[in-house]
């Protein structure tokens, strides 16, 4: 990449990032590296979280006061009004904001999408009506959650979605715009660990080197299909066929989806390692599997596909599931409709057939595989092309909305309480240098 072309400045909004480990939050670190490396400047904003170092990071990664919600939903959720936030971005000169989520850091990237007139992209990453399901019980409040969420993706200049069923989803709620489809990379290499990688990361447990081993990486969720792969491996050892399969990844129904795995008589031949957050022992794993079996139809990219494939290992799929985009059955991986018995019955067959997968993962890496590099390398080409349509006025600007005008009450107060904090009450306690903002949203946590 020459240096011409490194002309951009991008701001990255998300409610996650490391030490908070998930598909998001590896999207936006990812973002922020290619773009800092090959494409211009990157700066990343997102709630505090303890045991946050950003010093790792050759980005400039901006914090904001948040409530931490993780033992009740799983997430943090940031005080969405943040001058600090603000002045950062004018700082850094960023030409456009790109947000990942559409829930607390989409409210700061609203209010700051109109005081800095920058253009803001979003970015729909998953099924969102499914997590405001899972934490929202009271089925008014679940449509008011979804109607604040498609409302945040309407307020933005443009809507990029990770894959066409990741669109149709978003319709589905409610959202009558325009989108651009963006596909996700993925930061493992396209080949296989070595041996002795593998040897490490799967010592423990019984895994002998003739018996196929099937792998699942995610969520312990039931929404994720794992009633159907439990059920299908039940009826596969009932018929005396042999296999392993290895569960990898943590969630508040890991217990029970564990106990049914143990009910269904499989705790001698699945095992539950828990999260695994070391990209190369996680990468032996999907090394050592035969096949990646994965029968979601939540999941709007199936990030957890590509990377099986950038280790030569096919997945097994539900037909039309978004996962499924881009396979081709019997041939890059394999396709199924959302039962037990089409699993079992698959299963069966590729059991006996283990050149069949085989072929189908080397296949699966050649064709399925998008690095990093290459898909921020195509969202660069994108952030030329709006930051260019709104100077010239070519994107229109919304209207303000009652929303709108609550939020900008909100951060001019905001903005008011911190200028009033810098010039009086900290006026004699603050050196030159220090940011009084920053004084002020310490204090507020």
């Amino acid at each position: 990449m020459s240096e011409k072309k490194k002309d951009l400045s991008i701001c990255l909004l998300n409610d996650s990032f490391p030490p908070l480990i998930d598909g998001v939050s590896n999207t936006v670190k990812n973002y922020a590296h290619y773009i800092e490396k090959n494409h211009g400047h990157s700066l990343v904003i997102t709630p505090q979280v303890s045991g946050a170092d950003d010093s790792v990071y050759e980005f400039p990664v901006v914090r904001y006061p948040s409530l931490d919600f993780r033992k009740l939903v799983g997430y943090v959720a940031g005080y969405p009004f943040s001058p600090t936030a603000a002045r950062r971005i004018r700082e850094e000169k960023s030409q456009l904001m790109h947000l990942h989520c559409p829930v607390s850091t989409a409210i700061l990237a609203r209010e700051l999408h109109r005081t800095l007139d920058l253009p803001l992209i979003l970015t729909w990453h998953t099924k969102f009506d499914y997590d405001v399901s899972f934490m929202i019980r009271l089925k008014l409040l679940q449509k008011a959650a979804v109607k604040a969420l498609v409302s945040n993706a309407e307020a933005c200049d443009e809507v990029w979605v990770v894959s066409r069923g990741a669109g149709e989803n978003l319709r589905s709620l409610g959202y009558s715009g325009d989108y651009v489809v963006m596909e996700n990379g993925v930061d493992l290499p396209p080949q296989a660990a070595d041996d002795a990688a593998i040897a490490a990361a799967t010592a423990g447990y019984d895994l002998p080197a003739d018996i196929p081993v099937f792998l699942y990486v995610g969520r312990i969720m039931w929404y994720k299909g794992l009633k159907i792969t439990i059920d299908a491996l039940a009826a596969l050892k009932a018929k005396g066929i042999p296999f392993r399969m290895v569960f990898v990844g943590g969630a508040p129904e890991r217990a029970e989806i564990e106990a049914y795995s143990k009910e269904q008589g499989l705790s001698d031949v699945c095992f539950f390692t828990g999260p695994i957050h070391d990209r190369e022992a996680l990468r032996a794993w999907y090394s050592r599997a035969d096949l990646f079996l994965f029968p979601s139809t939540y999941d709007t990219n199936g990030l957890v596909v590509r990377e099986a494939a950038a280790c030569g290992t096919a997945s097994l799929l539900i037909e039309g599931s978004c996962a499924a985009e881009g396979v081709t059955d019997g041939r890059n991986g394999f396709l199924i409709d959302e039962n037990s018995d089409a699993m079992a019955q698959a299963l069966k067959h590729l059991c006996s057939h283990p050149g069949a997968m085989a072929r189908a993962g080397m296949l699966a890496q050649q064709e399925l595989y998008i690095s990093w590099e290459t898909a921020v390398a195509r969202a660069a080409e994108r952030y030329h092309i709006v930051i260019e349509n709104f100077r010239s006025g070519r994107i229109v600007r919304r209207p303000s909305t009652p929303v709108d005008i609550f939020l900008r009450a909100q951060g001019e107060m905001m903005d008011a309480f911190s200028r009033l904090h810098s010039s009086t009450l900290y006026t004699t306690n603050i050196d030159a240098e220090d940011d009084p903002a920053e004084d002020w949203e310490d204090e507020e946590k």
